[in-house]
């Protein structure tokens, strides 16, 4: 039973991890007859470094199956990583590059290779980093989205949509990354509102009447534009409609045409330019009047050779530029303005993205995404917090067709071959020697899966779908996905999609969103503002070799004088206490070291227990069940009981907050300051006489310290380890607490231990306040306390009890009278705590000149206080011109400086009073 005497974070938690996986404690069992608790890990990059999203959701997730697995369920946490397509090939290519190559030098085959070689020597290094951070995953059961298994599913998948009618083939309008040279989904182009500028172009009448005029914030795609679109009802251009213009600098003539849905009559001129092949909106208003797509803008982003000859080759900027300079020579440049306009960028890499028409792979949304939303709405799969979704309706009810094809070389290759005589098309499950059409040789389409497309798969691929395993057949549906609300349409929904029409199951039961990890000051993480805290940073401290060197010169730059390591259990203990629903996190370092300070507390208290337990023989014992409690015992037993039922109800309802914050109080304020204080007494005590109250005492200090480790164990696991290694061990005590079982409580909690304790630790307080406000020396004892009240149960705690206050209050004496004998006492300090009026006789007790001149002090800098805040909130210019949060603290300061003037002017009468 040896304990370090200080608490170093970074020792404590360098070995457990091993220990556990050597143990096999982290391997569920597909075989056992436990019922099944599954989570399978939001899959992080391969290329990525652990940041404060991973760390939070490492943190939520672990507390959940830590919790699960000790409650009797067969928890499975299922680990993987993605593959990463754009951001994997990108890191590759950066890697060419600086060897003077290029992937198409290499070759397709000799490329991917060498990305394979790339993960296998760094696609660890997130992994190692979970495994700091204390996840405990069954990494035998360990996934990544491009190996044998996955790739099955994937092509079973994919074949099987397709088979369905479920998966085709078309040219439609994509977003195409110039910079990534790929398409995008939908929901991988951001748009946010910047100011930009709009140019109102004059197309000539082709029979000399006129000219209408079109607007537009891409003048380039001009170039392209094959007519001009009007609304029929707009009365405007009635007479115009079927007559042709002459589209300048082309020497084209298009029509203008009727259409009811791409103009407004109501917006700019009312006629709108119609590019086809540049614009989805333009695009579908040519099928409708079927008109020609002329692409003038390549995948380069440069003009093509359908424009005119000085334009071939111009970056799209630098032809924007050109265009508006020949518009505005002609004549025929109306108008130029500012206006906000939200254009789309690739969240990849940041460019603004060209819509062109390609032909590319389609996953179709609506049939897919109907069962989707019925399964939420019938409760089948809960949402959690309830506001995401009205989020989810949304995107599902106007959902799109999904494309699913992208132009790189790293990924799940499409299944699909395309015959070079016939141009038959075939998919399949596998590669074709010959066309199944007319014999001819075939060729494999190019791209890859998007992908978000494996990664809809994952809760049962990772399982052993198509084939039906025993892991399968026990772990899915997965009970819980636990991720952030900024994925819930690229992975959530498309796994809900997924998993219902293949497994006709939903994927999870519960969904729980978390919220965003920013900076103290609420601004998001990022490079740019150089705030960015690093996880390993906060584990390891300044000097640990784990560090981004990147991130960690810029928490150096915030923090000059470095970082102490904190350990990961002071990290996850922060997250947890800050995760509250619906709510960003504002993560404060300062936090950090306050949660640290948090388990040295328990720390110490673990060691005055361990002092106290050389003695101690182990027992199975129930502590309340004992003879010998002291009130002191029995009331920590049942406030032990309280707040493992509330532990436990706040962990059914996600509210990691909660848990953290009632561990928090209960170990710190309950267990530490007052349950270890209010026993030394009798520990101290060896007698004959003490020896059943004193084992009576050690049982329940040692029960006590057992369950919170219980308790605390999912959000703290290392040094909760460690200290359970060093208790009073049994025969039938587990080898780790990890695997001890959860708390389990009465179905009543006995309440009068709580009621007595809960009066005489309230008098207490009041006592030792009385004692600050009157600046009693912490040496003296009081001679006498008096008490009254009208409550017989309180009456009878401080005549029963009053011991405790004696001891804890530094009193001498306690006497319990009548309210009479109360208000006759002279120069008493007065407080009422628990329906109790307390009285204390000051004479004696202080130096009345010297408190009367330290009374005098602080009523001058309170006055000086006052007086600032008043003549602050007496400015109109201030208080009409400040953030309203500043002027309300100002006014609270205000009324906080009255009260506390008050308070000293009742001590000055009180002292004064000794005078007479």
């Amino acid at each position: 039973m040896n304990i370090d005497q200080s608490y170093e974070p970074t020792e404590v938690e360098s070995g457990w991890y091993d220990f556990w996986v050597e143990n096999g404690l982290f391997r569920a069992d597909e075989s056992s007859d436990k019922t099944p608790y599954t989570i399978v890990i939001p899959p992080p990059n391969v290329t990525g470094s652990l940041h404060m999203g991973h760390a939070l959701f490492v943190t939520l997730q672990d507390i959940l199956v830590r919790w699960k697995r000790m409650d009797g369920y067969e928890a499975l946490w299922l680990p993987g990583t993605d593959h990463a397509g754009i951001a994997t090939q990108v890191m590759v290519e950066r890697q060419l590059a600086e060897e003077g190559t290029d992937r198409h030098e290499l070759g397709r085959d000799k490329f991917v290779e060498r990305v394979w070689e790339w993960k296998e020597e760094h696609g660890g290094r997130i992994i190692d980093q979970l495994k700091h951070m204390g996840a405990s995953c069954d990494w035998e059961r360990e996934r990544f989205t491009l190996d044998e298994g996955l790739n099955r599913a994937v092509r079973e998948a994919f074949v099987r949509l397709y088979e369905e009618g479920l998966i085709y083939r078309g040219l439609r309008m994509v977003d195409w990354d110039p910079a990534g040279q790929t398409v995008l989904s939908d929901l991988e182009v951001e748009q946010e509102e910047e100011m930009g500028q709009f140019w109102y172009l004059r197309y000539p009448l082709a029979d000399g009447s006129g000219h209408v005029v079109v607007g537009t914030t891409r003048p380039e795609t001009m170039l392209g534009d094959t007519a001009v679109a009007v609304h029929p009802t707009d009365e405007r251009y009635e007479d115009m409609v079927g007559k042709m213009v002459d589209l300048p600098l082309v020497g084209r003539q298009i029509p203008i045409v009727a259409d009811e849905e791409l103009p407004d009559p109501e917006t700019g001129t009312g006629a709108v330019k119609v590019t086809p092949a540049h614009d989805p909106n333009d695009f579908a208003c040519g099928e409708r009047h079927d008109l020609e797509r002329i692409q003038v803008i390549g995948f380069d982003a440069e003009i093509t050779d359908e424009a005119p000859e000085e334009f071939r080759g111009l970056d799209r900027y630098e032809a924007r530029k050109l265009v508006v300079q020949r518009f505005e020579e002609l004549g025929l440049l109306e108008d130029t303005e500012q206006r906000p306009y939200a254009p789309g960028r690739s969240q990849r890499t940041g460019v603004i993205v060209e819509p062109l028409p390609m032909e590319q792979w389609f996953v179709k949304g609506e049939p897919l995404a109907k069962p989707a939303i019925d399964a939420v709405e019938s409760g089948d799969t809960e949402i959690i917090p309830a506001v995401w979704k009205k989020t989810y309706d949304h995107f599902m009810y106007n959902i799109r067709d999904w494309c699913i094809s992208r132009q790189l070389w790293w990924g799940h290759q499409i299944p699909a071959w395309y015959c070079q005589e016939c141009e038959h098309t075939m998919v399949m499950r596998e590669a074709p020697d010959r066309c199944d059409a007319c014999g001819g040789p075939v060729k494999q389409d190019e791209d890859v899966l998007d992908t978000w497309f494996s990664s809809a798969l994952w809760p049962f691929s990772t399982l052993g779908w198509p084939e039906q395993t025993p892991d399968l057949e026990k772990f899915y549906p997965t009970q819980v996905l636990e991720t952030g609300f900024d994925i819930l349409f690229f992975w959530v929904a498309r796994m809900m999609m997924m998993g219902l029409h293949f497994m006709e199951e939903v994927p999870f039961e519960t969904v729980f969103l978390h919220a965003m990890v920013r900076d103290a000051e609420g601004r998001k993480m990022s490079k740019t503002y150089g705030n960015v805290i690093d996880p390993l940073h906060m584990i390891f401290g300044a000097d640990s070799e784990e560090l981004d060197e990147n991130l960690h010169a810029e928490l150096l730059r915030q923090y000059p004088d470095g970082v102490e390591a904190q350990g990961a259990d002071a990290l996850r203990f922060t997250l947890a206490i800050y995760a509250a629903q619906g709510r960003d996190i504002k993560l404060d370092i300062k936090r950090i070291e306050g949660y640290r300070a948090f388990l040295n507390k328990l720390w110490n208290a673990t060691r005055f227990a361990l002092m106290n337990l050389e003695d101690y023989e182990p027992t199975d014992e129930v502590p309340r069940d004992l003879e010998g409690l002291t009130t002191a015992d029995r009331w920590i037993l049942a406030r032990l009981d309280a707040t493992t039922d509330e532990i436990t109800e706040a962990l059914e309802e996600y509210r990691f907050n909660d848990v953290a914050e009632t561990l928090y109080h209960f170990v710190w304020h309950e267990f530490c300051d007052w349950y270890i204080e209010l026993i030394k007494e009798t520990l101290y005590d060896d007698s004959d006489a003490n020896a059943a109250t004193r084992r009576a005492t050690q049982t329940t200090l040692v029960h006590t310290l057992e369950t919170v480790l219980r308790l605390l164990h999912p959000i703290t696991p290392y040094v909760t380890e460690e200290i359970w290694q060093t208790l009073p061990k049994g025969d039938d005590t587990p080898k780790s607490v990890m695997v001890a079982s959860w708390p389990e409580t009465p179905e009543e909690i006995p309440v009068e231990a709580v009621e007595t304790m809960d009066t005489i630790l309230d008098v207490i307080k009041a006592i030792r306040g009385i004692r600050g406000e009157t600046n009693v020396n912490p040496g003296v004892v009081i001679d006498e306390v008096f008490f009254a009240t009208d409550d017989t149960d309180a009456a009878s705690a401080l005549q029963q009890e009053g011991a405790y206050i004696q001891r804890m209050a530094k009193v001498d004496e306690i006497s319990v009278v009548d309210r009479g004998s109360l208000e006759e006492l002279d120069a008493a300090a007065t407080a009422v705590a628990a329906g109790v009026d307390i009285r204390i006789p000051l004479a004696g007790l202080i130096d009345i000149a010297e408190e009367k001149a330290r009374i005098h002090k602080e009523l001058e800098r309170v006055d000086e206080d006052i007086d600032h805040v008043s003549t602050k909130l007496a400015n109109k210019g201030f208080v009409e011109n400040a953030p309203e949060d500043v002027v309300q603290k100002d006014r609270d300061k205000l009324v906080a400086y009255k009260e506390e003037k008050k308070v000293l002017q009742k001590s000055l009468a009180e002292v004064e009073a000794l005078e007479e």
